[in-house]
């Protein structure tokens, strides 16, 4: 078990319960993982149709999904709209939409963002100078950002598109967590004039990622090119009739959202309870700064809690949502153990 003031290990993304047994292996069981920013209280499953799983997907029905998609993230038509299975797959080809050249991404963010834009061909700089990005042929974008929750403003989006545009570039802006941020910042209705692809995720808000859909959000013009590129039958039968069903069901999507919203501030009162600092996040994470990050890591990995840590930025922690009031009471528990040996710790020197 990992323990004490060092930094354990993680790979570049949050959610993998293998590699926290590997680096936790006498951490007890069930791991809780607050590692991710997915929705822990799902979308409840509902009985499907036997032929979602035994014919290939009719096209009717993935026109569906993109129509109910449209409506469901402000986007003008359908025509907008490409369903895909999962926004993982979309990333590179997005990229790749515009010639290699120079790709710039507004961080820190998402690692998966620079590395689908070398594999398109395209010169890759990380920078927090939101100005810089005017100089790209490619600028991508988090909104709300992944992992702090920096919100870019529509205006300055829109203007910082039109000057790409104007030159032949484009703006890729990933809304995967729009769902619980200000819907009224998000890009998805001003995509018709071109340069502008908005990427949503459906599995983080509704807590379905293992269904793997997404969307990307684009001119008729980008939108059938990606399309093509999908070829047929890209999201699987059971991803559409779940998306069809969640995507229509307002009524669910506001209360989670309430929901969402209040049990984040919870999160919020118990870390700050145990004078762990919240810089910011979203309702489905919160993002901590503070100098012993690492050491309240192995802690709670030792009681088979998974935060997600940096490895570039030691001091800096993520955490998601406890699905339940045991996981409530796990995760108290173990804050409350690492402050008293910080305090021991302290005592001694």
């Amino acid at each position: 078990m990992a323990s004490g003031g060092g930094i354990a290990a993680v790979t570049d993304h949050g959610g993998s319960l293998e590699r926290a047994g590997v680096l936790f292996p006498d951490a007890p069981q069930p791991w809780i993982d607050l590692s991710t920013g997915i929705n822990p209280h799902p979308y409840p499953l509902f009985e499907l149709p036997a032929t979602a799983f035994s014919r290939l997907p009719e096209p009717g029905r993935n026109r569906e999904l993109a129509a109910v998609a449209a409506s469901a993230y402000g986007a003008a038509s359908s025509s907008n709209v490409v369903p895909a299975p999962g926004t993982q797959i979309l990333l590179p080809r997005v990229a790749s939409l515009v010639a290699a050249g120079r790709a710039m991404v507004l961080g820190p963010t998402y690692a998966e963002h620079r590395r689908a834009a070398a594999i398109a061909g395209h010169m890759v700089e990380e920078t927090d100078d939101f100005d810089r990005l005017a100089d790209a042929d490619l600028a991508i974008i988090v909104n709300p950002n992944n992992p702090d929750g920096r919100v870019v403003a529509r205006e300055d989006l829109l203007a910082l598109a039109e000057t790409l545009r104007s030159r032949g570039g484009l703006l890729i802006v990933d809304e995967a967590f729009m769902d619980v941020g200000p819907l009224a910042e998000s890009l998805a209705g001003d995509v018709a004039g071109g340069g502008i692809v908005v990427l949503k995720s459906f599995g983080k808000f509704f807590g379905l990622a293992g269904i793997r859909l997404g969307f990307a959000i684009a001119s008729p013009g980008i939108a059938a090119s990606l399309d093509d590129q999908l070829g047929p039958w890209a999201v699987a039968g059971p991803a559409l009739e779940i998306g069809i069903h969640a995507l229509t069901d307002k009524h669910w999507q506001e209360t989670m959202r309430a929901r969402l919203a209040g049990e984040a501030q919870r999160l919020d009162a118990l870390l700050a309870g145990h004078d762990i600092p919240v810089m910011g996040g979203t309702s489905l994470f919160r993002y901590v700064q503070m100098p012993g990050a690492g050491a309240l890591f192995s802690v709670l990995g030792g009681h088979g809690i998974l935060a997600r840590n940096f490895v570039e930025r030691p001091d800096r922690l993520r955490f998601g949502l406890p699905a339940n009031e045991n996981e409530w009471d796990r995760l108290s528990e173990a804050l409350a153990a690492w402050r008293s040996g910080a305090r021991k710790r302290r005592m001694r020197k």
